[in-house]
């Protein structure tokens, strides 16, 4: 079968929308965390909340959408769940307090495992054996442009139409999305299961990817939302508006094919050795106040994550070779729980000690990375 024959271009596009608007969605309050705070009156810990709760309702509803898309297969779990994000958006945007921001928040982040976890499976299954392992590239490169859309998009339309219609503007996305895929989604074969779920997901290779995944998004999502806080503080003092330019730097994450064919040609550990040191480098570069060592430090943890990203992922498809969808629950759960974490406990770090208590968290969960890469053998690395 060739590629052209097994990936149709209307059902690819649509997929990669569904999951660019997931991702939009999903951080679509994080570049605007101090206008949330002005509206609301809460504390910057507070307001992280607002992508912490989302975060951590994706690591939960991972152990429902990735079992349940082995039972009825990837696409059709991917359809439903572009449906249900929809509705929880328009929430998002409407809510009258932050307590009901914050439970719509919670339900958009019950919905996106269905194209979060699931996709990953979906692509290693449907789209790598047509065209490489550069197709897990092509989707986290859809992540990202989603990332871009709901920080920068969402910054920018905020200070143009104000943060509700900027954020209800993204369940577009989703909806476009779900309508697209209607007949024209690749088909997926079916899910490879075992017996032996327990026994595959305490794969000790599998949780210390798990743990490498997660310790670098904690670092990831702390920086980048504590950031804007610092850069609109002195000696910066940037509007909102042109503090979340710093999110321009997710144009790293185009990155993803090549990200792709270097994990072909290293294996995906050690490229997530790599990158794990590179996040590593260019937090310590971040600590002066001087505005071309953070743009370029966080940068570099930019280029890490979403590499880093890739590897794992790939990671997590050569140690898990039946019950994917469970294992990608477990990756997911562990990372999304450390990404709920990383969003408000940097908070606090913030408050306390300014940026120097963001950096050196980051900092340690890089070595915790490095620690559970350390625990893993080559051996059958992609």
């Amino acid at each position: 079968m060739s590629a052209e024959t097994a990936l149709p271009p209307a059902g690819i596009a649509a997929f990669l929308l569904g999951s660019a608007g997931m991702f939009a969605t999903m951080y679509s309050t994080q570049a605007i965390l101090p206008e949330l705070s002005r509206e609301f009156d809460v504390s910057p810990s507070v307001a992280g909340l607002s992508v912490s709760v989302v975060v951590l309702s994706v690591a939960l509803g991972a152990w429902i959408w990735g079992p349940v898309s082995d039972r009825i297969g990837r696409t059709r779990a991917i359809r439903l769940a572009s449906w249900l994000l929809v509705a929880p958006t328009i929430g998002v945007a409407l809510a009258p307090h932050f307590a009901v921001l914050l439970v719509f928040r919670a339900m958009q982040g019950l919905c996106m495992p269905g194209l979060l976890i699931v996709g990953a499976p979906y692509v290693m299954e449907s789209f790598v054996p047509a065209v490489g392992q550069r197709a897990m590239g092509w989707y986290v490169s859809s992540l990202v442009a989603g990332g871009l859309i709901g920080r920068v998009g969402v910054a920018l339309a905020s200070a143009a139409v104000g943060w509700r219609w900027a954020i209800g503007l993204l369940a577009v996305l989703p909806l476009a999305a779900a309508l697209r895929m209607h007949g024209t989604l690749p088909a997926a074969p079916a899910p490879a299961r075992s017996g032996r779920v327990l026994r595959s997901l305490l794969d000790r290779r599998l949780l210390a990817v798990s743990a490498t995944g997660g310790a670098l998004f904690f670092t990831f999502v702390g920086t980048f939302t504590y950031v804007v806080y610092r850069l609109e503080d002195p000696p910066f003092s940037y509007r909102n508006s042109v503090a979340s330019l710093i999110f321009l730097l997710w144009l790293a994450g185009g990155l993803g094919p090549l990200a792709g064919r270097f994990a072909e040609r290293l294996g995906w550990r050690k490229l997530a050795a790599s990158m794990t040191m590179l996040s590593a480098a260019g937090l310590a570069i971040t600590f002066p106040n001087w505005l071309p060592t953070v743009v370029l430090g966080l940068a570099l943890v930019a280029v890490g994550m979403f590499t880093g990203y890739t590897a794992t992922q790939l990671g997590v498809g050569d140690v898990a070779r039946t019950n994917r969808g469970a294992a990608s629950a477990l990756y997911f759960s562990a990372y999304y729980s450390c990404g709920a974490i990383g969003a408000y406990v940097p908070g606090l770090a913030w408050e306390a000690w300014g940026w120097d208590g963001v950096a050196a968290l980051g900092l340690g969960s890089l070595a915790v990375a490095m620690a559970a890469l350390a625990t893993t053998r080559q051996g059958s690395d992609l």
